[in-house]
């Protein structure tokens, strides 16, 4: 990965989630933690914590530097910060249990992808964004592989951009992403999207396309996952999956989020051709939709 933004207090608790899954065991129960009760480590002296815990002092050191500070004290004073900031409950979202009536569920899917949306736009680094877009604004084609919910994904980036005129194409078989990333070169553009970024599928035509010297993009919640480390240019969603919040939810929404912006930075930078794309595309489903409703009449 050749681009990663440290944390600040709009976006630590989503930096803590993103990077979860890569940390060890110990570091792991570090970061439960903070993300379970920050105002509580944000008060712990080191001494404190480790005792809380249950882990050692350098142990929680090494945690803080792999979120990205230089140490624990910076870690306490950027929760310090995030607490004073945002509600308590913002920060410590409540599970979905199997017994909750349907009024929390809405209240709480809505929140959790309300929450996913939000620290998605925090970690959106504009300058990487617009990377992103040049890139893909100047490539030959672009081609975007996800499987499962992520592949919905995949499909609606390719949607939105053959929507503006745009060569894009989504790839959620195996076999057909490696076909089409063995034929990707300087001039292209290969997208990743991938919840964990450990995904095979995804990362196999990546390796592939990288290595013919495409550019590529990484669409995940892990920024230190196997995926990041494929991309040139990583743009980090959020959104962390329970039993009853799979990553067809808020994830899911995230990356949606993402593909979004990339979309109308393109479509803004090509205005005139995009809108070009846009009333012919619209003619040509409007012309349709004329010609079916006079046949059934």
């Amino acid at each position: 990965m050749n681009d990663h933004d440290g944390p600040t207090p709009g976006n630590l608790v989503a930096t803590v989630r993103a990077v979860l899954p890569s940390l060890t065991p110990a570091a792991q129960a570090i970061a439960r933690l903070i993300l379970e009760d920050p105002a509580m480590v944000a008060r712990s002296t080191i001494t404190e914590f480790s005792a809380v815990s249950g882990t050692s002092e350098a142990t929680i050191v090494r945690t803080a530097r792999a979120l990205g500070f230089a140490g624990y004290s910076q870690l306490r004073f950027a929760l310090a910060a995030a607490v004073a900031r945002e509600e308590p409950e913002r920060l410590v979202p409540g599970d979905l249990g199997p017994d909750d009536p349907l009024t929390d569920v809405i209240a709480k899917v809505t929140r959790a992808e309300s929450e996913a949306l939000a620290d998605t736009a925090a970690q959106l680094n504009p300058d990487r964004l617009g990377t992103v877009v040049e890139a893909m604004v100047a490539a030959r084609r672009v081609d975007v592989y996800g499987v499962g919910a992520s592949g919905v994904v995949a499909v609606d980036m390719a949607q939105k951009l053959m929507r503006i005129g745009r060569p894009g194409h989504a790839f959620a078989d195996a076999h057909l992403a490696l076909t089409s990333a063995a034929l990707m070169g300087q001039g292209d553009v290969a997208v990743g999207v991938s919840c964990t970024g450990e995904t095979p599928d995804v990362i196999a035509p990546m390796q592939l396309a990288h290595k013919g010297g495409a550019t590529t993009v990484a669409i995940t919640n892990n920024p230190r996952s196997s995926l990041a480390e494929l991309a040139d240019h990583v743009l980090v969603s959020a959104g962390r999956e329970t039993a009853f919040r799979p990553g067809a939810l808020a994830s899911r929404i995230s990356q949606l989020l993402i593909v979004d912006c990339i979309f109308v930075g393109i479509a803004q930078r090509t205005f005139e051709t995009s809108q070009a794309a846009v009333r012919a595309t619209r003619s040509a489903l409007d012309d349709y939709m004329a010609d079916t409703r006079r046949r059934n009449k």
